[in-house]
């Protein structure tokens, strides 16, 4: 049984009781995980992640008195420390995006088999962008640059530390190089895959082959 020391703690967000319930029931009776709170939307998610600092946040995203995409991006302006994992029912574009863009770290639907929602949240404790295979492929569809000018070896390095969900500092220090320059590399990269973030850079990069 894993101990609370390394177990990875979560708040759980969602405006349905039984949702809510239903999740952390499924966590808790689960070793490796342990639930530290819930919300009921977006404005207490951002008060209960200040307050206990969760290893990830499943949040959803239509709730009443506060909706998930702006508690993301209040949490991004915030630099939180929490990984945040949408877990909701819809995939729309209008969903997907905005959520990803704010700073979600991946982007599960709720019919997801338990195992692979266990995955996904270990995934996202580590950094790594979890992505439904029905919302990458309309992720990639939305940001997909009609132009396909390759990248060079250097941006490769720097988009496969992306992967692995190391941050600028991180992955200067392994390629040794500046921070500078590794904001750099991602901007270039950026332009190339034409997407405006690192998730999508993830996801365009795996459907095109470019990262394995």
């Amino acid at each position: 049984m894993t101990d609370d020391a390394t177990a990875i703690s979560l708040l759980i967000v969602d405006d349905h009781p039984v949702v809510r319930d239903g999740l952390r029931g499924m966590f808790e009776s689960a070793p490796g995980f342990r639930v530290l709170g819930e919300a009921s939307d977006g404005i207490e998610a951002v008060e209960q992640a200040a307050a206990l600092d969760p290893d990830v946040i499943l949040m959803d995203l239509r709730m009443p008195g506060g909706n998930g995409v702006e508690a993301i991006a209040r949490l991004t302006r915030a630099r939180a420390r929490a990984r945040i994992l949408v877990l909701t029912t819809y995939d729309t574009d209008s969903d997907t995006l905005p959520a990803i863009e704010a700073g979600a770290t991946g982007y599960l639907l709720k019919d997801a088999p338990r195992d692979e929602l266990f995955t996904a949240v270990r995934a996202a404790a580590e950094g790594r962008t979890v992505l439904s295979p029905a919302v990458a492929s309309r992720l990639v569809s939305a940001v997909r640059a009609p132009g396909n000018e390759p990248l060079s070896a250097r941006e490769r390095e720097v988009l496969a530390l992306v992967a692995k969900g190391t941050s600028n500092r991180e992955i200067a220090r392994v390629l040794f190089i500046s921070e500078a320059t590794v904001k750099t590399h991602l901007t270039h990269l950026y332009g190339k895959l034409g997407v405006k973030d690192r998730a999508a850079a993830v996801a365009v990069a795996y459907d095109r082959g470019i990262l394995g």
